[in-house]
């Protein structure tokens, strides 16, 4: 059985420090040009070659062959404080309330475009239209909900334009896309761990106490490629006036992989009649005869699958020229986030032995089910506003207002993705140091409103699943800086 979901457990990564210039955890990072105005007119602004990627209807008003390179450097924070969690028996959990995690990233791109006749152009492009990570410490208390999160979708592009009039054209963009990711979590074994060492050993009547039920750790990974493909328009309807229409398809992955567990414990159920095990009860775990200790596991995997779509994404754009050295950019987005309905990793293991326990009734509650996280996000826009500035024949100056509204509704925040609605300002220039080349600087600060977490468990039916419960407050943070060396041939 394998139920649809469009976001994959490896790609729950999503926004850990809500810190890219980003709605949801789709990046922007392919264009340091865009980046000086906050991406506003993006697309509808004939720059350079990185329209490959945002709009290759544009590659027609490109003179020549066109060559665009950069990075961009991410530093981002989410800072949580009041941090408190109970195990699946109710039992507080120990552990770090307070802590920041960090973020340093570096997003590199490259495109090409050139001519095949007077109409039809064409371009190359290498970029990561999607991806971010974060890690927590060990000893975070919310470490059954989350530990390391990460993804990344790294994607070769090939565009063609065709100009129709003089002044509209259309484009399309066909990619080859490959994603991988990681997701992991510290287990909770009913409390195992939080019950202690005095309270074990009463409940036995014996000194079996197992210190590794505290150090049993879930992982998956895994990766896949896929096809996406783009459709763009570009007119200049008349002088001064720039606009652009951009339609990015949804991309559908099936990452497979492995889902590993370690020290995971040993049940009586599992080990009855077995004689080096001594079975309390089915429930308990068994004692084994070896150590005299708690029976465990070392390591369980299982191949597991789970599902990712990419969402489809529709903008707008428009490069108004006010006066010969001022211009003003405008765009407007609409991303269908609405497809990321829940998180599924499922079993495709013909031995199994995770699911054997996961799936049962008292647990996820659906054949093959390794994991279930429910998500609902919902439909989300973005808008952006900018200038430029003609200040000397040889700098443009830019700037730009962006807002970036969060697909997560406040029930459904959690500790892997606590973030809310985004306010972006940059800064940026393009200074042209020679006839053919020029270089693309930009500088963005992101702030976002406080957000407070409340997370449970729960089944494949959405039902509220044991008594773990996770509560935390966040604050996050971002700075972008970017650079963009630019050649015409």
């Amino acid at each position: 059985m394998l139920k649809k979901s469009p976001f994959s457990l490896a790609v729950v990564s999503a926004l850990l420090c809500g810190s890219l210039q980003a709605e949801g955890y789709k990046l922007y990072e392919q264009s340091v040009s865009s980046m000086g105005t906050a991406y506003a007119g993006r697309g509808a602004q004939v720059t350079d070659a990185s329209l490959v990627y945002s709009n290759p209807a544009a590659l027609t008003r490109l003179q020549g062959a066109h060559f665009a390179g950069g990075i961009s450097f991410v530093g981002a924070s989410s800072r949580y404080s009041d941090a408190q969690a109970f195990s699946a028996n109710g039992q507080p959990v120990a552990g770090r309330s307070d802590g920041n995690n960090k973020l340093r990233s570096v997003i590199p791109f490259l495109f090409y475009s050139n001519h095949l006749n007077e109409r039809l152009s064409y371009g190359l492009g290498l970029y990561v239209p999607f991806g971010i990570g974060a890690e927590y410490d060990d000893d975070f208390v919310g470490r059954y909900f989350a530990t390391e999160t990460g993804v990344q979708v790294v994607s070769a592009q090939v565009s063609l334009g065709y100009q129709l009039t003089t002044n509209w054209s259309v484009g399309a963009g066909v990619s080859l896309n490959r994603v991988s990711g990681v997701l992991s979590k510290y287990k909770d074994h009913s409390g195992l761990c939080e019950l202690g060492e005095a309270a074990t050993n009463t409940l036995f009547g014996a000194p079996v106490y197992n210190d590794a039920y505290c150090h049993s750790h879930y992982e998956v990974k895994g990766d896949d490629l896929a096809p996406g493909f783009s459709l763009g328009l570009h007119g200049e309807p008349w002088q001064g006036t720039r606009l652009a229409l951009m339609y990015q398809s949804a991309i559908r992955f099936t990452l497979t992989g492995d889902s590993v567990i370690s020290n995971t414990p040993i049940t009586g159920a599992n080990v009855q009649g077995h004689p080096g095990y001594l079975v309390i009860a089915p429930q308990l775990p068994a004692i084994d005869l070896t150590t005299g200790k708690l029976a465990a596991m070392p390591q369980l995997t299982e191949a597991s699958q789970l599902d990712l779509t990419t969402p489809a994404s529709v903008a707008f754009s428009l490069d108004q020229q006010l006066t010969e050295l001022l211009s003003l950019q405008f765009s407007l987005a609409w991303t269908e986030w609405s497809r990321f309905q829940s998180i599924d990793i499922i079993s495709a293991d013909q031995s199994p032995s995770l699911s054997l326990s996961t799936e049962l009734p008292q647990n996820l509650n659906a054949p093959g089910y390794i994991g279930y996280i429910p998500q609902k996000w919902q439909n989300s826009w973005s808008a952006a506003v900018g200038l430029s500035f003609q200040a000397q024949p040889n700098l443009l100056l830019k700037t730009g207002l962006a807002f970036d509204q969060n697909p997560i509704r406040p029930e459904r925040k959690t500790a892997r993705i606590p973030t809310d609605d985004r306010t972006w300002l940059t800064l940026g220039a393009n200074w042209r140091f020679s006839a053919k080349s020029s270089l693309d600087v930009a500088i963005g600060h992101m702030w976002m409103p406080g957000v407070s977490v409340d997370e449970f468990e729960y089944n494949v039916q959405d039902q509220p699943l044991y008594q773990s419960r996770f509560q935390a407050n966040y604050r996050n943070k971002a700075l972008l800086i970017g650079m963009q060396f630019n050649r015409s041939f």
